[in-house]
């Protein structure tokens, strides 16, 4: 898989996604393998790397991005009465080109990171005296 899914896939439309919200510059559509019962993706148009490296991208297309994250979030918040919004970053981003989560629900599938059952903390241990 490239490094850029939303241009070399989504934005190209070899890989088709239902829109949920278009401007001239950015787009948001439903995640093609979501992780949530409602998970939308919202991206630039043009390539940006990431929410800390613009790639030279000027600040006002960020603005943009985020008035549609908060369309996106505001819909999303009235039909389902809470959402999150959330990006990643560095090691965390699969894909290096920006983009936010907007999503609702508990996760479709465990990921394994996390136990079935909470576990009770455990204390450290410091040196007996």
């Amino acid at each position: 898989m490239s490094e850029d899914f939303y241009c070399d896939e989504a934005l190209s439309g070899r890989t088709p996604v239902e829109v949920v919200l278009e401007t001239d510059e950015v787009l948001a559509f439903r995640h093609t393998r979501p992780f949530w019962p409602v998970h939308i993706v919202v991206i630039p148009k043009t390539h940006v790397p990431s929410l800390i490296d613009l790639g030279g991208t000027d600040e006002a297309l960020l603005h943009k991005v985020l008035a549609v994250v908060r369309r996106v979030a505001d819909q999303v918040t009235r039909d389902h009465g809470a959402c999150r919004v959330l990006t990643n970053l560095g090691s965390y981003q699969d894909s290096k080109h920006l983009h936010f989560h907007v999503n609702a629900g508990e996760p479709l599938h465990s990921t394994g990171a996390l136990p079935d059952k909470p576990q009770q903390p455990t204390r450290a241990r410091g040196p007996r005296g």
